[in-house]
Parts: C-alpha cells; structure tokens; sequence
C-alpha cells in the first residue's frame, strides 16, 4: 500500500511539472518576448524570435514527454525501488550536484565570468586597467594594437586616458574642444583614429575632439566620466554623447558601478559565476528592472544634457540606428526619449555599413555620423 502510494505521488507530481513546462511554453509569446528581452546590438530581432521559438518547441515537447511518456516509467521505477535506495541514491545525487556546482562556480570564476558583464580580460588591446568609480578604464599613455577584418588597427591613449592619434600628441584641455562620451561605437572600435567619429568631426570643424569613450560603457558610465573630466576643459564647446537602444541592456547591469535612482553612486553588485553564465545564456529581464533602467537613463541623459549647458557648451545626444528600427528599440527610443522631451540626433545607417565579422560601424558608418554630428553643430 505504502509503494502504490509512493508511485501516486510521484506521477501527479511528473505529471504536474510536465504540465507547468507545457503552460511555459504557451505564456512565452511573442508579447512576452519583447516584454523581457531588450534588443541587442550583436543579434537582431529575427534570431531573438528563432531562438524563442526554438525553445518553445523544446520546452513543449519536454513537458509532453514528462506528462504522457515519462510519468508512468518514472512511477514504476519509484515503485520497485527500495526507499532506502532511492534516499541513498537521492543524497549521492545531491553531493555530485552540490561538487559540480561548487567547481564550475571556482573555474567560471577564474575566467571570464569572474568579472562585470561588460568587462574584458585586462590582455585585451586596448588596454583597460580597473577603476574604484567607473568600474574600468583604458590604461593610460600606451599604444596597443588589434586585428579587425584583416587590418592591424592602432589604439594610442594620452595621459588622460582619451584615445588619440599618436600617445606623444595629447589633447589640449586649454584648447576650444568638443568633447565625446560613449562606448566602442565611440572609441572606434576595428577603425583608426582617423577614421573615429571624433577624428571625423575633428575634421570637418578644424575644431579639437576630447575622446572620452570607453569601451564597455553602459550610459551612466560614461556621464561619471564626463562629470570626472568636463572641468578640465576651458573651452568646451560642445558633449557629444551616444545613446543607442540596441545597447540599452548593459543599462541594467549592477555587476559594475552605476547610479540608482536620483543619480546615486552604488558599488559593484557582484553575483555568481553561474548565474551570469545564465544571464549571457538566457538574458532575460523583469519588468521591474527594465522600468527602473528606463527612469535611470532619462535622468542621466538629463543631467548630461544639463551639465553640458551649465559648462556652454552644445549638448548633442546622438542615436546611431542600423535600420530597420525593431519594435522594441522603436518603444525604448520613444519612452526614454521622446516621452521625456530630450533632443537627440538620430543618424539612420545601412544595415551594411559594419565591420565584418565584428558588426560594429565602419569608416562609411562613422563618417555618415560624424558628417550629421558636424552638421548639427554649425548650425
């Protein structure tokens, strides 16, 4: 009687997790996918939709196998087994569980998953050093050099950190200046400095550009930076800085330093090893988190835009866009912009105009951009 009760048991409850699996996989629709998962800047929205629909099948499937297929084999095997085996076997199972999880953590943590989200091993050219207030930085007065598309590109940084031509050609802070915030879009990432957006602008105007960018930043990043270093400039005459709703996730991340709400510092929030491997694998986010990242990043584009002014200078926050614009980038654009009456520069670019086997903007790309960034600010 107590084995037949056992099997019961067992089976509502395989039947109950088949069941669960199967009502997953209905709930995550099409609605539910744009809800949670923001655009990025390397996949696009189709491979978002395969994989979802991928997993769905999957989930499905796995939950259909559970409820029709498994539950009765699996009641049976509860049945003819001992219990004394099953809790030997139950907690033999539990040590190996507990063991494995134990290592990975140890081993991820000693690799990449050891550090922020956005973060690259400290190796990598350009080269980045650690920083207590912004999380990271590239390591001053050095020139490395990388390879992108089959072109060995040079990164060269001034004292300052800013990326420039040569290392022994600083940028003059006592010089009229416009300065640029942002990421690797910014920096120039696969491009040389002549290339770069600010070298680009740099030109059009006969006017110095301060390269603030680094790579990795999410929005508050680089206007911590821009607090940091826009005093320095005696003549700022322009911000420019970018904001892009195919990179506004990394806005979410705490696992590096960034701003709460009324713009308040907070520390680095560091997680597992693990459950950043899970975030890269499924990177999923809560309605909760994604509002308070929406409301963060209008208040920094706000003060930015604020700081910009109280220094004369124009304040320009530019939006690349690789049309088509997604649904969810198209509501993100609109609700942390356009909902709260910031101005901003939108560049439309070909979809083409990237960087093979890198997809950040090419020379074509960067100059389209900086012909708008010119563009605007002689006028």
């Amino acid at each position: 009687m107590r084995v037949q009760f056992r099997r019961v048991v067992v089976e509502i409850l395989t039947a109950f997790a088949g069941i669960a699996l199967l009502a997953c996989a209905l709930a995550a629709d099409r609605q539910w996918l744009d809800r949670h998962f923001l655009p990025a800047f390397f996949a696009s929205r189709r491979v978002y939709v395969l994989a979802a629909s991928l997993a769905r099948i999957a989930i499905a499937a796995l939950g259909a196998a559970l409820a029709l297929v498994a539950r009765p084999r699996i009641g049976a095997f509860i049945a003819r087994t001992p219990a004394g085996t099953l809790v030997a076997d139950a907690a033999r199972v539990s040590l190996a569980v507990a063991l494995a999880l134990g290592t990975s953590e140890l081993i991820l943590h000693r690799t990449l998953f050891g550090l922020a989200a956005e973060e690259r091993p400290g190796g990598e050219e350009p080269l980045r050093h650690r920083d207590q207030r912004l999380g990271w930085l590239f390591v001053p007065s050095h020139t490395g050099h990388g390879t992108f598309a089959g072109r060995v590109i040079e990164y060269a940084f001034d004292a300052s950190g800013y990326r420039v031509r040569r290392s022994g050609d600083p940028v003059d802070p006592e010089r009229p200046t416009i300065v640029f915030t942002g990421e690797s879009i910014m920096v120039g990432q696969g491009l040389t400095w002549d290339e770069s957006i600010p070298a680009q602008v740099q030109a059009l105007l006969g006017t110095q550009s301060a390269n603030l960018a680094v790579h990795g930043f999410s929005t508050d990043q680089a206007y911590l930076r821009l607090v940091a270093e826009l005093p320095r400039f005696r003549r700022p005459l322009a911000v420019v800085s970018l904001f892009t709703p195919a990179l506004f996730d990394r806005n979410l991340d705490e696992d590096r330093p960034h701003l709460s709400q009324g713009l308040v510092w907070q520390p680095a929030e560091r997680r597992s090893s693990l459950a950043a491997l899970a975030s890269w694998l499924v990177p999923y986010r809560g309605a909760a988190a994604i509002e308070r990242g929406i409301a963060m990043t209008r208040e920094v584009l706000r003060a930015t835009i604020d700081l910009a002014r109280s220094r004369g200078a124009a304040p320009v926050i530019l939006v690349p866009q690789f049309t088509p614009e997604e649904p969810t980038e198209r509501v993100l654009r609109r609700r942390i912009l356009d909902e709260a009456g910031l101005p901003y520069l939108r560049v439309e670019l070909d979809p083409g105009w990237r960087i093979p086997g890198d997809l950040h903007p090419d020379q074509r790309a960067a100059r389209a951009i900086a012909s708008a960034v010119a563009a605007r600010l002689i006028r």
